[in-house]
């Protein structure tokens, strides 16, 4: 009995370090030790992991076919922080996501499924959406239309209207409208649980989101922050961080 005490005190040691270690350790240690596949895996678990993104939800911000590159620390580690969603649970929390913030997180009823949105309500919040503006506990964010814009249409041929939205507490970023009266652009005011945050795409009217099937995302699903995009324009690329 006490040899198996000692070894799980030995099992419990080790995780706490293999989670408390700071990320940047760990990856050395895999680089050292473990060779190419496990220097990867730790760097993709703990540092950053790039991501391709599917669809234009995040347009202009993010485009379809566009690359990305994700903090895994901003958040803390989670359980859908580690590869194979093997990380501890309940997670380990730095800090908590902000507004405005571009995050990665699991869709809450299929947490198979990766998805990219905006965080634009906190815990305890109010959302709403009236005549396409957005309001944030009763007070209208601002916006400013932008132009010209170096696409004026969508997907399906519709043209868009840009605009830069500035949210409580300064931070900016720009977003497109088809028109202010689609499906998404009048809805109930959404009050934001503890631990949830209501996510809304850059693309206003082709964004499936918190005002629909999404709902609010637990704060366990936030997994990693967008921190820089590389697009693709023809045979030409860029490089640019994320508003």
């Amino acid at each position: 009995m006490g040899r198996l005490k000692s070894f799980a005190r030995k099992i419990a040691f080790c995780a706490a370090v293999i989670i408390l270690t700071p990320p940047i350790v760990l990856t050395g240690l895999a680089v050292l030790t473990s060779g190419p596949y496990l220097a990867a895996l730790a760097i993709r678990s703990f540092v950053f992991q790039p991501f391709t993104i599917p669809t234009n939800s995040m347009f202009p911000t993010l485009k379809a076919g566009d690359y990305v590159v994700t903090s895994k620390s901003a958040y803390g580690y989670k359980k859908f922080s580690i590869a194979y969603d093997i990380g501890p649970s309940p997670g380990v929390y730095l800090a908590p996501p902000q507004r405005g913030d571009v995050a990665i997180f699991r869709f809450p009823t299929d947490p198979s499924l990766d998805y990219v949105k905006r965080v634009i309500g906190l815990p305890r919040d109010r959302i709403q959406m009236k005549g396409g503006r957005l309001y944030i506990n009763s007070v209208q964010v601002a916006r400013e239309e932008v132009g010209p814009l170096p696409w004026d249409t969508d997907t399906w041929g519709d043209p868009l209207t840009g605009y830069r939205e500035t949210l409580p507490g300064g931070r900016t970023h720009l977003i497109v409208e088809r028109s202010d009266s689609t499906g998404g652009d009048d809805t109930e005011e959404f009050l934001v649980p503890e631990g949830h945050y209501f996510v809304l795409g850059d693309n206003r009217d082709n964004s499936a989101d918190s005002r629909y099937d999404v709902g609010f995302v637990p704060e366990e699903n936030i997994y990693a922050k967008v921190v820089l995009t590389f697009s693709r324009d023809g045979n030409a690329g860029k490089v640019s961080w994320v508003e």
